[in-house]
């Protein structure tokens, strides 16, 4: 622009040549003014001249700040090299050190209904924080109103046992009569029997005895009859001779007639024997015989149900006894748990909670509910870490893992633990995003330790796996969008962009399987290349497929 302005200057310049061509001039000073050049052929190979020289120096200007700009991109790019090595793997974590064998001491004393308070009161508690004994007194709970409630169950569990004495005794002479019954009601069935078979036998039954005690006197009758008529007639003959009176005649004539009275009424007793009063005793001792079988069945019937009754006014009164003393067990347990003692050597904490309606204080006074936490007793010697694992890596842990803590509070210190389990659920209560799944860990410490106290935040490393002899970058020279990985490499023409395929990686290396080769140079701080671009997008500084929308890396 400066040559520019400085043109009619020198048009003012060249007025006193042109004057001077009207002037005469030698042959020689003709030919030289006939090659010199017209004002018009100046003027444009000056403006040539100058915008040579403008073009040189945009150029030059240009080149400068390329170079420039180049060489103050490449100052904010960190380099690596690709190497070959063993890779130990490891998940690392932090979480917090908590006992393994912390004692949870809970109030295992009922509540007493009616007092007016809600669980029981406070008496004594030791200090929280202090170091006590397996075996130290560590609560004292009021227990006198649980002694009363104790006092007054003795009471009744020697009611109810007095109760179960009686029911026992009841039922054995209830089985005691029931023998009794049954076996009179036995003998009932064969004295029936027998009678019965006493009367029908042919032989010597009292039928045939007094068969033949009628069929004798028949006979007797008879036989008196015979006598007696004899005599008549012979009374008869001497009247007639004069030997007899006529009352003598009349005398025999009535022991006569009373002889065949006589005979009629065997003969009469004979056949009602035989066939009134065999059926009639036959029947009757049959029916006594039913009857008393009937009667065998209603007693045995009768001695099983009044045998249950009283087995179940034993059973019951029994039971109620067990009741009572179960009770007075568990009221004789109340007193004696009042009194609460460690468990174990360790540290005293005391639980800390909230209740629906307030929060809940472990003091001195305070009533304490029923299976309400008091306090714990970690063992300080054995403690493990709680920490939560990413569900990306979860598939890489598994129980029995090696693993090496470090505890914040002491740096220096490292410890050797363990995997003991892992969560097989997500953690519900996690303070990641709901769309993050991290899963419950618990690492042991193998060893015993001091001066660790539950809370302290400690590191955890996991070993995994290692890996020997592999192709390893470091992780923040990856860039990872939607599933895509890729990196930024040296080549001939500069740095370009370059997709790689990974395997494992521990918290600095990844694992390349394809991409690289060994001994090529990475970027580590692609997200400078992307900042490169932003700051002056209309330079070019050497790198291939560098697009606007470049992805930052992870």
């Amino acid at each position: 622009m400066s040559s520019v302005t400085e043109m009619p200057p020198q048009r003012e310049r060249s007025k006193p040549a042109e004057i001077a061509s009207d002037r005469p001039s030698t042959p020689n000073q003709t030919a030289l003014a006939s090659r010199r050049p017209t004002p018009h052929s100046r003027r444009r190979r000056w403006l040539v001249a100058s915008l040579g020289c403008l073009a040189v120096a945009v150029l030059g200007v240009f080149s400068y700040q390329s170079l420039f700009a180049k060489a103050k991109f490449d100052q904010m790019l960190i380099y690596h090299t690709v190497q070959r090595g063993d890779l130990e793997i490891e998940v690392t974590e932090r979480g917090n050190l908590e006992s393994q064998d912390e004692v949870r001491v809970v109030c295992e004393v009922d509540d007493v209904r009616g007092d007016g308070i809600n669980g029981t009161p406070i008496l004594w508690i030791i200090e929280n924080g202090a170091s006590v004994k397996e075996g130290d007194l560590i609560v004292e709970l009021d227990s006198a109103p649980h002694q009363d409630r104790l006092d007054d169950q003795t009471l009744d569990v020697e009611q109810a046992r007095a109760e179960a004495i009686q029911a026992r005794v009841a039922y054995e002479n209830r089985k005691t009569q029931n023998e009794t019954n049954l076996a009179e009601a036995k003998l009932q069935v064969e004295l029936a029997e027998l009678a019965l078979k006493q009367f029908g036998d042919e032989d010597g039954g009292t039928f045939q005895i007094e068969l033949q005690d009628v069929k004798l006197q028949v006979q007797e009758a008879e036989a008196g009859l015979l006598i007696e008529k004899n005599n008549l007639r012979g009374v008869e003959q001497l009247y007639k001779l004069g030997y007899r009176s006529g009352a003598e005649v009349a005398q025999a004539r009535l022991n006569t007639l009373r002889s065949e009275r006589q005979l009629a009424t065997s003969i009469s007793r004979h056949k009602e024997l035989i066939e009134y009063q065999y059926k009639k005793m036959s029947m009757e001792l049959e029916g006594k015989l039913a009857s008393a079988r009937r009667s065998l069945e209603q007693i045995a019937r009768d001695n099983e149900a009044e045998l249950e009754q009283a087995r179940a006014r034993m059973e019951s009164a029994e039971e109620r006894f067990r009741k009572e003393q179960e009770l007075f067990e568990r009221f004789a347990g109340d007193v004696e748990n009042c009194k609460i003692y460690a468990p174990q050597d360790g540290m005293i904490a005391y639980a800390t909670g909230e209740s629906r309606w307030h929060r809940e204080e472990i003091r001195a006074g305070a009533p304490v509910r029923p299976q309400q936490a008091i306090l714990t007793i970690p063992n300080l010697r054995r403690m493990q870490v709680k920490t939560l694992i990413h569900e990306s890596v979860l598939d890489k842990i598994q129980k029995g893992q090696p693993a090496t803590i470090t505890v914040d509070a002491f740096p220096d210190k490292r410890y050797v633990g363990s995997v003991q389990s892992v969560a097989v659920l997500p953690d519900q209560g996690g303070w990641l995003s709901s769309d993050t799944k991290v899963y419950e860990t618990v690492v042991q410490i193998d060893e015993d330790v001091q001066m660790l106290k539950p809370g302290m935040t400690a590191v955890v490393q996991i070993h995994v796996d290692h890996l020997q002899n592999v192709l390893t970058v470091p992780i923040q020279s990856i860039v990872q969008v939607q599933g895509d990985s890729w990196c930024f490499a040296q080549s001939g023409n500069g740095i370009e962009r370059r997709a790689v395929t990974l395997a494992d990686t521990d918290d600095k290396f990844v694992v390349v399987d394809s991409g690289l080769q060994e001994h090529e140079v990475v970027v580590l701080n692609p997200k400078a290349i992307q900042s490169g671009f932003a700051s002056d997008s209309n330079e070019s500084n050497g790198v291939e497929n560098a697009d606007a929308d470049r992805p930052s890396a992870t």
